[in-house]
């Protein structure tokens, strides 16, 4: 859905803030970097300080600067990243489906958005690291029934294929700006793309990952 800038653009530059919040370890950091097309690393260091990546998505001939912020998912840190929540208006919360610990702490994440920004950001919850379904502990249906419960989108995620967290944020993105609802998680996209797994090819995935979206 992200489209090519070109000259006849009506470029609308606003610098909007998104941040991705969780527990540590998620991955959030390396859906941030494929996502702005930097190759994917099995090993990234845990974010050790909150950083600031820029992604252009063009909706409707306007092109919009989206500021996402990585921010640090260790408890010691907390209080800090419920500072650097401030003035964001879209908000991703990740766990990891191979690790139930993160997924159950989510209603902390969840509260600190309400406490520091009640209402006014668009929020989404993804389940990420979708490739390694087979090390799965937080099954689809359990991600979405919790979605649902807080009446938020949801959808499920690997950096190694970033497509579906780029069309994601465009979502996200395009709630923003209409003031839509609700977002669709019926649709293909979020009917859950889990990367199957060729066991004769060496376990590589059979979807193309693709280097930048």
């Amino acid at each position: 859905m992200n489209k090519i800038e070109d000259e006849n653009d009506d470029t609308e530059d606003d610098g909007i803030k998104a941040i991705l919040v969780g527990e540590t370890a998620t991955g959030k950091t390396s859906l941030i970097n494929t996502a702005i097309g930097l190759e994917f690393k099995e090993k990234v260091e845990s974010t050790q300080a909150s950083t600031i990546m820029e992604k252009k998505i063009v909706i409707n001939n306007k092109t919009y600067t989206i500021n996402m912020w990585d921010t640090i998912g260790q408890e010691k840190y907390r209080a800090v990243t419920k500072i650097f929540m401030k003035d964001a208006r879209i908000v991703i919360v990740v766990y990891d489906i191979t690790r139930s610990e993160t997924f159950e702490e989510l209603d902390f994440w969840f509260n600190n958005i309400k406490e520091v920004l009640g209402d006014k950001p668009v929020v989404g919850l993804i389940g990420n690291k979708s490739d390694l379904y087979e090390e799965e502990q937080v099954t689809e249906e359990t991600g979405k029934e919790y979605a649902n419960k807080k009446g938020v989108p949801f959808a499920l995620t690997t950096a190694k294929v970033p497509a579906n967290f780029c069309h994601f944020l465009e979502l996200l993105l395009e709630k923003y700006l209409n003031k839509l609802p609700y977002l669709d998680t019926n649709s293909d996209l979020f009917k859950g793309n889990k990367a199957k797994l060729d066991k004769k090819k060496g376990g590589k995935s059979q979807q193309k990952a693709k280097k930048f979206c």
